[in-house]
C-alpha cells in the first residue's frame, strides 16, 4: 500500500499533487464499510486525518474557547492540555491539580471506572475515551446508553475517542454509533496508531454524523468540513495508500494478528502482576494494564521501577489526580522484551 503509493510519485500517472482535505474517497468508503457497517454512517461523514490527537485539537478549535468541557479522570492528557491551550479551562488549582472550568468525571475502582453521571455537571463537550487510556476499562452497552442519554438530555456533544476499540473482545460496543441516538450527539475519532502500528506514520479519522446539529440547527459536519479544509491539507497520499491496504480483507486480518499478539503480551503482564499480589485492572479489552501500588505516589513507584528494574512505566497521576497510586503498563513491545521485563519485576516484587 504505502510502498506502491510512494513508488507512483515519480511517474506522471502516479503523481497526484494536493488531495482532498477530507481524505481519499476510496479510503473514506472503506472506513465507513469496515468499521461502521449497519450504523447508517456514510463516507461523507468520515474525515481522514493525520491522527486523533491532531483532530482533538481541531475539534476544540471548532467549538471555541467559550465551550465548557467534561473529561474522565484519569484520562489521556491531550483533552485537558489542548483545552488549556485554547484558553477554555481557567486557572489551575495547585491543591487539587485540577482546572477551574473543567468538569472532572472521576473514574475510580470504586465505580468500576465509569463516572457517576448523576454527579456530573452539564457541559457543552464531554471527552470520553473507550476503552480508556490509561485504566484499560471498557464501558458496557448499558453504560454507553446511559452516557448518550445524559448528553442528549443536556444538549452536550460527546467527543468519543475509540483509539483502542479494536481490542474489545467481550461484545461491548466498538463504536459509540452502535448506541441508538448517538448520531445526534456524538463525534467519534479513531486512529491507525494502535490498530496497525502507524504511530510515526500518522493516519486517523473522525466521524461527524450529518444528524449532529448545533443548537441553532446547523450541521456540525459543515463546520468540521470548513475546519479541515482551512487548517489541514490532507493526510499524506502515501500514508493513505497504506491505510487503504490495512482495511482490505487481507490487511484487516494482518491488523487483527497484531492485536492478538499485543493482547497476549497483556495477558502475560496481567498474570505477572496478579501473581505478585498487586491490584490489577484493564488489559482485557485494551492494551494497557493499570496496576495499583497501595496508594503510594505514582512518581515514587515510577522511579523505583526505573531504578531497580531498569523499566519505564507511566505514572498514573500524569493522567489526572484520580490516577494517583497507579502506574500504567503498556503491552506494546516484542514478546521477548515483555518476558524479560516480567522477570526483572519478579526479582524485585515477586
Amino acid at each position: 500500500g504505502g510502498r506502491g503509493g510512494a513508488g507512483g510519485l515519480n511517474t506522471p500517472e502516479g503523481y497526484s499533487g494536493y488531495g482532498a482535505e477530507q481524505g481519499m474517497g476510496g479510503l473514506r468508503d472503506k472506513l465507513a464499510e469496515r468499521f461502521y457497517a449497519g450504523m447508517d454512517i456514510g463516507s461523507d461523514e468520515v474525515f481522514v486525518s493525520d491522527g486523533s490527537k491532531c483532530d482533538i485539537s481541531r475539534i476544540l478549535m471548532m467549538f471555541g474557547a467559550d465551550s465548557t468541557i467534561a473529561v474522565q479522570d484519569p484520562a489521556y492528557p491531550a483533552y485537558v492540555d489542548s483545552s488549556v491551550i485554547m484558553g477554555a479551562t481557567g486557572v489551575l488549582n495547585e491543591a487539587t491539580s485540577q482546572y477551574k472550568n473543567i468538569e472532572y468525571m472521576n473514574c475510580l475502582k470504586e465505580n468500576g471506572f465509569f463516572p457517576d453521571l448523576s454527579k456530573t455537571g452539564k457541559t457543552d463537550l464531554i471527552f470520553f475515551c473507550n476503552p480508556n487510556n490509561p485504566t484499560g476499562a471498557c464501558a458496557t452497552r448499558e453504560q454507553l446508553t446511559e452516557l448518550v442519554a445524559f448528553a442528549r438530555k443536556n444538549g452536550s456533544i460527546i467527543v468519543y475517542d475509540a483509539a483502542y476499540a479494536i481490542y474489545i473482545e467481550d461484545g461491548s460496543p466498538k463504536s459509540i454509533f452502535e448506541i441508538p441516538g448517538a448520531d445526534e450527539c456524538c463525534i467519534e475519532t479513531c486512529s491507525f496508531s494502535k490498530y496497525a502500528g502507524f504511530t510515526g506514520v500518522r493516519l486517523g479519522w473522525t466521524v461527524v454524523p450529518n444528524k449532529l446539529k448545533f443548537a441553532d440547527g446547523t450541521p456540525v459536519n459543515q463546520d468540521w468540513n470548513r475546519i479541515m479544509t482551512t487548517c489541514f491539507n490532507g493526510a499524506s497520499n502515501i500514508v493513505q495508500a497504506g491505510g487503504l491496504a490495512c482495511v482490505s480483507d487481507s490487511g484487516f486480518e494482518a491488523m487483527m494478528g497484531l492485536v492478538t499478539y499485543y493482547k497476549e503480551n497483556c495477558r502475560l503482564i496481567r498474570e505477572a502482576f496478579t501473581g505478585m499480589g498487586f491490584e490489577v485492572y484493564g488489559g482485557v479489552n485494551a492494551p494497557y494494564v493499570w496496576v495499583g501500588f497501595e496508594g503510594r505516589p505514582s512518581w515514587d513507584v515510577f522511579a523505583e521501577i526505573l531504578e531497580k528494574c531498569n523499566l519505564v512505566t507511566t505514572p498514573g497521576s500524569g493522567f489526572g489526580p484520580s490516577g494517583e497510586g497507579f502506574v500504567r503498563v503498556s503491552a506494546f513491545g516484542n514478546r521477548s522484551d515483555v518476558e524479560e521485563a516480567i522477570e526483572r519485576l519478579k526479582k524485585v516484587y515477586g
